[in-house]
């Protein structure tokens, strides 16, 4: 590795890539996505058929709470190592990736793959580390990714990070450098997912990079930017708990590895994209809530009675919009304690379900939450999107955001699994 990368949370990656396969049917989406539209991880499943796949070495979020979930993840560990033994990964050591992602509506997201620094990765409300989770951790999601992770020999990302560089001096220089670098794929994904296409970095491209992160990340700007004395670097904007998971299987095997070995263990460090918040291409849209099996109207009711002069109608302070299948309305919490509308709605969810019954899930697209809504037994709330500008200077003063705050653009959107990294 170049010793410009050495103090750096985020830095090159021996990345995986797969070879003899068709890509278009390999690279498959976030698996925590469409959760509740089976149909189209039935599709996905049907279009790859028997076809080498990364379908192969993930488990869709949709099936941890399966009947064949144990059974799931050792076939998951098992291909994975077959993969391995087939010879079906080529081998980039020390490597960054710059790719840009073409999406489906036309616009191009530029990123940069490599490996971030679980040691200086935190996902402790209030921490001071220089890579902090964005929103809340939920405990309880956490074994079931431990199981899957614990024994997998590789690691597939769809993690985020945001840098926030308002001048654009650690990615978009890379666009201008594209001739000097290796083109190591180049292609159209499946379901809406665009085009994607990246390239391997010069060495003298990775100086230059290490160069612009050294800068964002120097104290003395960060505290004339933010007011702030621990330097927050990176922002975790998708995959909170995959990274959190990966965090906690690390901890596991320090336990198990003298101290002076730490640096040496491939699960120090997890495989992860690397955006610029301002990105024009990268858009921040909202995440809404569906309640499955509950009783519309009881809900609202409830939620009237929660807050002390909450009522139906929009007015002044947070407008909570809902649909369901006998109509539609609002509810309005005046004077609200929480910054935004999702942290007022948020733990009233939790209750109801948690004292009631029922079931939240977090959709991505207002037409697919009305649909949802359309059936009986079912209440979505629809939620406005967080401004870009609100993300930094709220998680460095303020800590972790409610979970499921924001989306970094549409479901069809997300990253998709592609390059890989050996963990053990």
């Amino acid at each position: 590795m170049l010793r410009q990368f050495e103090d750096l949370a985020f830095r090159p990656a021996d990345i995986l890539l797969p070879r003899d396969c068709e890509y278009r049917k390999w690279s498959v989406v976030a698996c925590d996505q469409y959760t509740s539209q089976p149909d189209y991880w039935q599709r996905v499943e049907e279009y790859v058929g028997s076809a080498p796949s990364a379908l192969r070495l993930i488990l869709p979020e949709s099936c941890l709470d399966g009947p064949n979930v144990e059974t799931d993840i050792m076939e998951v560990n098992n291909t994975m190592t077959r993969y391995l033994r087939e010879d079906r990964f080529q081998e980039f050591p020390n490597a960054l990736i710059y790719v840009e992602r073409r999406l489906d509506n036309l616009k191009v997201r530029r990123g940069l793959v490599g490996m971030v620094d679980l040691e200086q990765y935190d996902y402790e409300p209030g921490s001071g580390a220089a890579v902090r989770a964005t929103e809340g951790t939920v405990m309880s999601r956490i074994p079931p990714r431990v199981a899957v992770r614990k024994n997998a020999p590789l690691e597939l990302p769809h993690v985020m990070l945001l840098t926030d560089d308002p001048q654009k001096t650690v990615i978009e220089p890379l666009a201008e450098r594209k001739d000097r670098m290796e083109k190591v794929y180049d292609f159209d994904l499946m379901e809406r997912g665009g085009h994607i296409t990246g390239w391997l970095l010069d060495e003298e491209s990775m100086v230059l990079v290490a160069g612009a992160l050294s800068a964002l990340a120097d104290p003395a700007a960060f505290r004339a930017k933010y007011g702030a004395e621990e330097v927050m670097a990176f922002a975790v904007g998708d995959g909170n708990h995959s990274l959190a998971t990966a965090k906690e299987c690390y901890e596991r095997q320090k336990r198990l590895t003298p101290k002076e070995q730490w640096d040496r263990l491939p699960a120090r460090f997890a495989l992860c994209e690397l955006v610029n918040l301002h990105d024009p291409a990268l858009e921040f849209e909202a995440i809404h809530r569906v309640l499955f099996g509950v009783e519309p109207e009881r809900v609202v009711e409830a939620l009237v009675k929660a807050f002390p002069g909450a009522f139906q109608g929009e007015g002044e302070g947070h407008v909570l919009r809902y649909v369901h299948a006998g109509g539609q309305g609002a509810v309005t919490v005046p004077n609200p304690t929480a910054q935004m509308e999702v942290g007022t709605l948020q733990p009233f969810l939790d209750a109801y379900v948690k004292e009631q019954g029922g079931r939240i899930d977090y959709i991505h697209g207002a037409d697919v939450a009305r649909s949802l809504a359309a059936r009986p037994g079912n209440l979505a709330f629809l939620l406005p999107a967080m401004g870009k500008d609100q993300l930094f200077p709220t998680v460095i003063h303020d800590g972790a955001l409610p979970r499921k705050t924001f989306s970094m653009g549409e479901a069809h959107d997300k990253r998709f699994y592609l390059e890989a990294r050996k963990i053990r």
